[in-house]
């Protein structure tokens, strides 16, 4: 299957770089888990301990599944003209602007951010905003190759 950015690129333009939602969006899921087997532990014989145990588990997998339709649907390009993003499958959201349209990347990092390189990324253009991408994998390098064209 074609990537979006891949049926969008014009003859000659070269994608420099490619990210998407980071692995971060798992984490609820791996927590929701953990969750799930301690109340598992913790239940022994009990019914309704295996009850929650078991609407845990479900909810880890519900959330799993959807973190990783995110990061299965959402693509960032920086090629050598413009910056191409799009998320959503069904209800598909996009944005595209040349390079030479942007007048600022902005990076926001907490702390936990920083060691583990994810943060929100805003993307300013002529004349126009941009809402900031959220959860975004390497957002610093996403940013420098923005500003680097």
């Amino acid at each position: 299957m074609t990537t979006y950015v891949g049926r969008v690129l014009e003859p000659s333009e070269t994608v420099r770089y490619r990210t998407t939602a980071s692995w971060i969006v798992y984490v609820p899921s791996l927590l929701l888990a953990f969750m799930a087997a301690m109340f598992l532990l913790a239940a022994g014989s009990n019914p309704a301990g295996e009850v929650i145990a078991a609407l845990g588990a479900l909810a880890a997998i519900s959330n799993f599944l959807s973190a990783w339709f995110r990061r299965w649907t959402t693509e960032i390009a920086v090629t050598d003209r413009r910056v191409i993003i799009k998320h959503g499958f069904i209800r598909r959201a996009t944005m595209e602007m040349n390079l030479q349209k942007i007048e600022s990347v902005d990076v926001d990092q907490s702390l936990i951010g920083r060691i583990f390189d994810y943060g929100a990324v805003t993307i300013r253009g002529v004349g126009s905003s941009y809402e900031p991408l959220r959860l975004i994998d390497a957002p610093l390098k996403l940013r420098s190759t923005v500003t680097a064209g």
